[in-house]
């Protein structure tokens, strides 16, 4: 059996790598889940997502090389995830990575296998949550929250998850919602 892609999508401030570490964390015992390390152009620091950094020339030259299995540019930078996630689902591991919404088709396409799981937050929420990160101003916050786009819009087999309240609600969610990922033995094919 092949593994499966879990996207996790959702507006900037939805909470994606906040619920995404909470699972790492629940599930650091369990080998058939891998939390995938996303490659971005920008550098790495304290106040953004754990991720691997690489300049614009180095990222294009991986991606040439065929060093990704996803990429994708958002908010003037790119974003990749490494070949390396393909041997996972190969091996059957649960692939759970935070993406952008508008690769949902190219990963439904590609993996035979997959769930999206839209995360959500009321619009106040995301807001203070944008502001508390300090890299944009309320001009900036306001455009993001108009840009918001609604999980209906990604398709009927997406999961919707509420991240407005505690961590710990939405947080066991996501593992309950992986864990059931692991454990499903026919999934449907994507055409």
């Amino acid at each position: 059996m092949s593994g499966v892609f879990v996207a996790i999508v959702g507006p900037s401030g939805s909470g994606k790598d906040t619920l995404i570490n909470f699972a790492r964390e629940r599930l650091a015992d369990r080998p058939e889940f891998v939390f995938v390390r996303r490659v971005v152009t920008r550098p790495a620091d304290r106040k953004s997502e754990d991720h691997d950094s690489l300049g614009e020339a180095e990222f294009a030259a991986l991606e040439r090389s065929g060093g990704f299995a996803l990429a994708w540019p958002a908010h003037g930078l790119r974003y990749g995830l490494p070949a390396s996630i393909d041997a996972d689902i190969d091996a059957g591991r649960v692939v759970i990575a935070n993406v952008s919404r508008q690769i949902v088709s190219e990963i439904e396409r590609r993996y035979a296998r997959s769930t999206v799981v839209a995360l959500s937050a009321s619009p106040d929420i995301i807001a203070q949550r944008l502001a508390n990160r300090g890299r944009e101003d309320a001009q900036a916050i306001t455009a993001r929250l108009a840009r918001m786009v609604d999980a209906d819009a990604l398709g009927p087999t997406t999961v919707r998850l509420d991240n407005s309240g505690p961590l710990v609600l939405a947080g066991e969610r996501l593992v309950d919602i992986l864990l059931e990922a692991s454990q499903r033995q026919v999934w449907p094919a994507r055409a």
